[in-house]
């Protein structure tokens, strides 16, 4: 019993009918997942940008804050180095009284030592 070319069973017309829905799904499917993907994609990638300008905004900030503080430390080292130039301005003028005779030690009667004036005689 030879079955002719043309005539199919009917299992395999249900086949055949399987396959095509299964080739018709295929793309659709494959749409959806594609949709999927791009959907997540963007949203991950929308996250990665928004934290990303956050974390620019921070370190914006710590720039600043950085900045201010080193020129606060600036202005306190030229006051600092002002205040040192007239401690010395105003020193320097003793070094010059500092060549004057010292005053000398002398034996007191009782043997205990003592400071002479540089006006009385030495003995």
């Amino acid at each position: 019993m030879d079955i002719p070319a043309s005539a199919e069973t009917p299992d395999r017309l249900l086949s055949s009918e399987l396959e095509k829905q299964d080739d018709a799904r295929l793309p659709s499917q494959l749409q959806v997942n594609a949709e999927r993907i791009r959907s997540s994609g963007a949203r991950l990638t929308s996250n990665s940008i928004n934290e990303l300008k956050g974390v620019t905004s921070e370190l914006q900030q710590l720039q600043e804050f950085l900045s201010s503080g080193a020129e606060r430390v600036q202005r306190e080292i030229e006051s600092a180095l002002a205040g040192t130039k007239i401690i010395v301005e105003t020193i320097s003028p003793w070094k010059s009284t500092r060549a004057l005779p010292t005053p000398h030690r002398k034996e007191s009667v009782n043997g205990a030592r003592g400071f002479k004036r540089p006006s009385e005689p030495a003995t």
